[in-house]
């Protein structure tokens, strides 16, 4: 990054009233200054906030975003950007309220430099590099915030796709919807066997009634599942399965190694009620 000449620096600092007003007024005639997202209060608090942390890190003039001089304002950015994404705001929108400051650095440059193109083309160039890494910078953090947050989500819906339900006593059952893969597999396990040893359950149904199609991977996912359940001295029945599921099995030669499969819940809960010695019987009127 180029560095900034002490006579930038010092005129920036003797016109920081000047400065700090046409930059507040350039927010206040934007987009987001009018957003119900963001209050006016809190724009111009933080517009300030900046602006103090700025003329702070430009004292040390090292040229490099990477000192320690500028971890504040390093940090400051992470917080602003991780803010405007948990109030839905974009990238662009992040990265504008940075970059609207260039418009009154620039014309205060040009009016300071009036006499020295030279010097006037260089510190012009010093001044929009430092507003771009500094940009770039709270761009990368509101990424990252952004995925994130977009991954708890993920997980979260994961865990409420997956429901453990408890049927009976000693009967779980694991209603899956949607296509399985490694991550899902790896949710439905955990969240299966916890509410095993929180039950105390011998039998665990896996309903694939919603599982629109099962191959090869699919079946490994099943088995993963089925084998960690008799692990935990449980045992497991896969109901769910359709004739057009029958026969891709077949098709595909998967072995389900001995697992008790059923074509619906109702028969599985039959057969896991059987097995742990219950029967239900239907009350005379």
């Amino acid at each position: 990054m180029a560095a900034l000449q002490q006579r930038t620096i010092d005129l920036i600092r003797s016109h920081h009233d000047q400065v700090v007003s046409q930059w507040l007024q350039h927010l206040a005639a934007g987009s987001q200054a009018h957003d119900a997202r963001l209050s006016a209060r809190e724009l111009d608090s933080q517009a300030r906030e900046l602006w103090r942390l700025l003329l702070d890190a430009l004292s040390a003039n090292t040229g490099s975003l990477a000192g320690p001089e500028w971890q504040e304002i390093r940090r400051f950015l992470e917080t602003l950007s991780r803010d405007r994404v948990l109030k839905g705001f974009n990238s662009a929108e992040t990265a504008s309220f940075l970059f609207s400051l260039k418009r009154p650095l620039f014309e205060l440059i040009q009016q300071g430099y009036a006499d020295d193109s030279a010097q006037l083309a260089d510190q012009l160039w010093a001044i929009s590099e430092l507003l771009d890494l500094l940009g770039l910078h709270s761009v990368q953090a509101f990424q990252k915030t952004r995925e994130d947050v977009i991954q708890r989500q993920q997980e979260e819906m994961l865990e409420l796709s997956t429901p453990v339900v408890k049927l009976w006593e000693g009967v779980l059952a694991l209603p899956m919807i949607g296509t399985l893969d490694s991550q899902r597999t790896q949710v439905v396990m955990e969240s299966l066997l916890q509410r095993i040893v929180d039950t105390g359950s011998e039998i665990a149904i896996i309903d694939i009634t919603g599982v629109p199609t099962v191959d090869t991977l699919v079946a490994q996912h099943l088995l993963k599942t089925v084998t960690a359940i008799r692990l935990m001295g449980a045992d497991a029945i896969i109901s769910g399965v359709r004739p057009q599921i029958a026969q891709t099995i077949v098709h595909l030669g998967l072995d389900l190694q001995g697992i008790v499969t059923k074509a619906n819940l109702a028969d599985a809960l039959a057969l896991a009620l059987k097995r742990t010695g219950q029967t239900v019987v239907r009350a005379e009127r």
